[in-house]
C-alpha cells in the first residue's frame, strides 16, 4: 500500500500542475479574446460616432499616443477626460468615418493587441475621401481598460488630405 502511493502521489502532482498551465493558458485566452473585442468596438464606437463610449474603453490614466505626430496632432493625450476631450469633436469635422480592420494579431501577452486598418473619412462638404493606412496597438489594464493607443500612420498623407502641408514638422 504505501509504495502504491509513493507511485501515485507524483503522479497526482503532475495532473494537479497540468491543470493550473491549462487554467493559466485557459484564463491568457479569454483576456486575449476580451481584449481583441474592446479593439473591434473601439473602431465600431469610432465610425458610430459614439465618443462617449469610445472614450470609456480607456482607463483613466489611459493615454493615446501619436508617434508620428509630426506637427499634424498631439503627441500625446493623457487621461480618459482630455482622450473625450480631444475625440469629442472629431465626428463635427467630418461626414464619416470608417476604420475596415484588414488584421487583429494579438500579442503572447494578452494585455496586448496590434491592429492593422485602414481609415477612410469623408471630409466635410464633398472635399473628398481621406484614407491612410494604420497600425494601432493597444496595452490593457488587468480589467480590460485601454492604458495605452499608439495609432501609427502615414503623416504625409495625413498633411496632404486634412490640407495641412505646411504645418509638418
Amino acid at each position: 500500500m504505501k509504495r502504491a502511493v509513493l507511485l501515485i502521489a507524483p503522479l497526482l502532482a503532475i495532473v494537479i500542475s497540468c491543470t493550473a498551465m491549462n487554467a493559466g493558458e485557459g484564463e491568457k485566452a479569454m483576456t486575449r479574446q476580451k481584449n481583441t473585442e474592446t479593439v473591434r468596438l473601439f473602431f465600431s464606437l469610432l465610425e458610430q460616432e459614439k465618443i462617449r463610449e469610445f472614450s470609456e474603453l480607456f482607463a483613466e490614466k489611459g493615454k493615446h499616443i501619436n508617434p508620428y505626430h509630426s506637427g499634424l496632432f498631439p503627441p500625446e493625450i493623457a487621461g480618459k477626460k482630455n482622450i473625450y476631450a480631444f475625440w469629442e469633436k472629431v465626428p463635427g469635422n467630418f461626414d464619416g468615418m470608417s476604420f475596415p480592420i484588414e488584421a487583429v494579431m494579438p500579442f503572447e501577452k494578452p494585455n496586448q493587441v496590434a491592429v492593422k486598418l485602414k481609415g477612410k473619412i469623408k471630409l466635410k462638404g464633398k472635399a473628398g475621401l481621406y484614407e491612410n493606412d494604420y497600425l494601432c496597438l493597444f496595452y490593457f489594464d488587468n480589467r480590460g481598460k485601454i492604458l495605452e493607443y499608439h495609432e501609427y500612420f502615414n503623416p504625409l498623407v495625413a498633411a496632404r488630405g486634412f490640407g495641412m502641408p505646411d504645418k509638418i514638422k
